[in-house]
């Protein structure tokens, strides 16, 4: 789940600076994206910082990921991480381009099932 080469120290709590040198995306970027995404919920210090844990920060890679890489938007990502993890894959399947091969497929599925 984790992007290549991106390593998360073994830490029990990270604070919104280092999570954001490990994500590399802006402080702001992440207190956005908790208003966003309810998987993303950092407990707080007595002083009122965020405290990140490990989870926290695997769930921010992967959205960054969904968002940055895959070009979802916020509203399917969303939709996304709200799915059942075999329908999640379907649906990534579903997002891929539709390439001439796929095509290709599609219409010889579609021919054999009005040859019967």
């Amino acid at each position: 789940m984790l992007p290549t080469g991106t390593e998360i120290p073994e830490k029990r709590y990270f604070r919104i600076g280092e999570v954001s040198a490990i994500a590399g995306i802006e402080p702001y970027v992440l207190r956005y994206w908790e208003t966003e995404f309810p998987k993303i919920n950092p407990s707080r210090s007595r002083s009122g910082q965020r405290l990140y844990k490990r989870r926290d920060i695997e769930i921010i890679l992967h959205i960054k990921d969904l968002l940055y890489q895959k070009r979802f938007t916020i509203a399917g990502a969303k939709r996304y991480l709200q799915q059942p993890q075999k329908e999640s894959r379907i649906a990534a399947a579903d997002s891929q381009p539709f390439t001439l091969e796929r095509l290709r497929a599609e219409l010889l599925a579609i021919r054999d099932l009005l040859s019967k």
